[in-house]
């Protein structure tokens, strides 16, 4: 079955209170999509630029020969690329922070042919339950009638549609999770948790129903029941380290203080890409034990591993801060 992108919530990971301020204006992104052997993808995959607060597309556009896309005059924060098409595993960029003041960025997407990598899966990643491989036809014209619906706003009409995949289809996980997005786009959060917990009802090895649900949690200052829905999510796939990642600000806001510590040091014992703000949150839990020796390290290698753009500046002023103090 052809991966399907699912929906978060609008829950912006990288802007913890004290990070949140982007800079202003806008800029150029340009993107070039190759293959795992170097080579410029083919013309016509589809790309697009997601909001990574709401997880909704910003622009669409497609490759030309050389494998590149490019989007124009894009308001500066964090957003990720999705690439997919005919013939190729979904690609995503993972989160990109657009600078107003750089004018055009560039950001490089490998992805795989359909079949490569079939023998390299990591051990303990998410499993692919027998009930997603059972999704009809019509069920999944539904759900990407939907996904089209709310490419352009119209989340009532998602609704509609994603309703009607699941009448179809009791069992589809993926369509409850969409639905639980499409409602909170309307602010309907009762029937946003109503479907998660059906999603995850209907496939218990649903890893991102739980990540939804706990987004639910935080969003509602329930900290414990957040951190145990991104722990049953990171025990489905544990090598996902935005999971882990979101799960350490959960025990971090719970102020289970070592537990957070201990999940971030296993991030950072992991690839981790754009994530280098979980040592922000380790950062953060050390300073309510009183170990600032330990803060000051822990934002060091947050800016070794991040070292410019706005989270970075507002690191660089409280390290400072700690440095005189201490």
């Amino acid at each position: 079955m052809t991966p399907r992108k699912l929906l978060l919530f609008a829950f912006l990971l990288l802007s913890l209170p004290a990070l949140a301020q982007m800079n202003s204006g806008v800029g150029n992104l340009r993107v070039r999509v190759t293959y795992g052997d170097g080579r410029p993808a083919e013309a016509r995959l589809r790309v697009q630029l997601m909001n990574s607060a709401s997880n909704n597309p910003m622009g669409e556009e497609f490759t030309n020969d050389q494998g590149e896309a490019e989007f124009y005059a894009i308001d500066a924060g964090d957003y990720h690329v999705v690439v997919t098409g005919d013939g190729i595993q979904d690609g995503d960029s993972g989160i990109i922070e657009v600078d107003g003041r750089k004018g055009s960025q560039d950001v490089s997407i490998t992805v795989q042919r359909t079949g490569e990598g079939a023998n390299n899966c990591k051990p303990g990643g998410p499993s692919v339950s027998v009930n997603q491989l059972k999704v009809p036809a019509d069920a999944k014209s539904k759900y990407d009638e939907a996904s089209q619906a709310m490419a352009k706003g119209d989340y009532a009409g998602a609704v509609e549609r994603l309703n009607q995949a699941v009448a179809i289809y009791p069992a589809y996980a993926e369509a409850y999770n969409n639905l639980a997005a499409a409602y909170a786009r309307q602010g309907e959060w009762a029937e946003a948790r109503g479907a998660l917990q059906k999603a995850t009802t209907v496939d218990d090895h649903f890893a991102p129903g739980f990540v939804n649900l706990g987004h639910l949690e935080e969003r509602e200052q329930n900290f414990q029941a957040a951190e145990d829905q991104y722990a049953k999510s990171a025990a489905l796939d544990p090598a996902n380290v935005r999971t882990m990642t979101y799960l350490c600000r959960a025990q971090l806001l719970d102020k289970h203080y070592d537990a957070a510590i201990a999940t971030a040091h296993r991030v950072h014992g992991m690839p981790h890409g754009e994530l280098a703000i979980v040592h922000y949150i380790a950062a953060r839990a050390y300073q309510h034990e009183n170990r600032t020796a330990d803060a000051i390290a822990e934002f060091k290698i947050m800016l070794q591993e991040e070292p410019s753009g706005a989270r970075a500046d507002a690191v660089r002023k409280e390290l400072a801060e700690l440095d005189k103090k201490h």
